[in-house]
């Protein structure tokens, strides 16, 4: 007997399928016959994809800067996997292991390669806190929550030191098992030229879209040659929208020329979750509609592009086989604005809803659900 089946699930591709649930895996999607202890009929209503992996996130709750609760940007907000990008470094990331035990959102960790973390908004201006070692010993200790390494490459972070934290960076994550790497880009120095240059396979530049002057694109809107040489290596790019990291402008010149995000994550925490313009990883979402994307794009960039970036076995795929992290919404039509980190504003037509999760087999409502009541019979 399985534990769920969802029935008349709709696919992103318009396809009516049901999706059955046991032992916390997805059993079989498609046609399933048989009994189930749970049976939930979506009735074409409703979509369904792999549970959303938010690859940018903050969520230590005792970070003095940016700190959220993993539920209320995790599972209330549709999202079944949230990784923290670098809020902690050696000397917290066990403690922040220990709060996430409690939290049913899964929880994963970019560790920063500051001892420190993100205490301080210049937590790589002083190169005796960045400590390899500190680091390599803290992936052995929990190689299922340290899912790969964080640095935060803009003038406010880095100080006078320049280039120098990637390139501790690059060799920590040698030491480290070659774990992906995070690089945070903002205002120079350094240049952008500089940090690309030293990243190779598998590396994440985040904040991709941003619209600060060293920023992927040139004064006259072509994809910066390092950049381009970097992605052709197998570098990624992800949104980090955050609160100062993500304009309309570049991203539509961007993806006109067919330069895509990998992934969208928010970079959400208390402050740009509650006043915006982040919100949700749902409302960035939204944004790529207006610029571009489609739906199947869109979910492809927080599911399958999203587990693939971080490595994260058995998430990301409506798969039998697979974690039964699933997340359930619509798309609702609606003329509403929307507001890059730059104050732009765009009037979009499409708004993605979560209205519920599945995370290691168990139902739960978001919030968007529990107030439209839709899953009540």
């Amino acid at each position: 007997m399985f534990d769920l089946i969802l029935r008349r699930a709709r696919l992103c591709d318009e396809q009516l399928v049901d999706i059955a649930i046991q032992h916390g895996k997805i059993a079989a999607v498609g046609e399933v016959s048989g009994p189930a202890q749970q049976e939930r009929d979506l009735a074409g209503r409703y979509y369904v994809s792999a549970g959303w992996i938010d690859s940018h996130v903050h969520c230590y709750p005792k970070s003095p800067i940016y700190h959220d609760e993993a539920d209320t940007i995790g599972m209330a907000q549709g999202v079944t996997t949230v990784v923290d990008a670098g809020s902690t470094g050696a000397d917290d990331i066990d403690d922040f292991y220990q709060l996430t035990r409690s939290a049913t959102t899964e929880v994963r960790a970019l560790i920063n390669i500051s001892r420190t973390g993100i205490v301080t908004q210049n937590e790589l201006a002083d190169m005796a806190q960045i400590d390899g070692d500190a680091v390599v010993q803290a992936v052995k200790r929990r190689p299922d929550f340290i899912v790969g390494l964080k640095a935060r490459m803009s003038s406010s972070v880095v100080g006078e030191n320049g280039i120098q934290p990637l390139v501790r960076a690059k060799a920590i994550q040698q030491a480290a098992g070659n774990l992906p790497l995070m690089v945070h880009i903002g205002n120079n120095p350094p240049v952008l030229e500089e940090i690309a240059d030293l990243l190779t396979a598998g590396d994440i530049i985040t904040h991709c879209f941003n619209g600060k002057p060293n920023r992927i694109l040139s004064p006259q809107g072509e994809l910066k040659a390092a950049v381009k040489n970097a992605i052709a290596r197998g570098v990624k790019l992800d949104i980090g929208h955050g609160g100062a990291s993500f304009s309309f402008e570049v991203a539509r010149q961007a993806i006109a020329q067919g330069i895509l995000p990998d992934t969208i994550s928010s970079d959400i925490y208390c402050r740009n979750r509650i006043n915006g313009p982040v919100h949700s990883l749902a409302h960035v979402m939204s944004k790529f509609f207006s610029i571009g994307m489609t739906l199947p794009q869109i979910i492809e960039c927080v599911t399958v592009n999203a587990a693939a970036g971080l490595r994260l076995a058995g998430k990301g795929r409506l798969t039998a086989g697979y974690d039964a992290d699933l997340t359930i919404f619509t798309v609702k039509e609606e003329a509403r604005p929307f507001v890059d980190a730059e104050g732009e504003q765009v009037l979009g037509q499409q708004h993605i809803l979560p209205q519920a999760v599945v995370i290691a087999g168990h139902w739960h409502l978001t919030d968007e659900g529990k107030a439209n009541h839709v899953f009540d019979l």
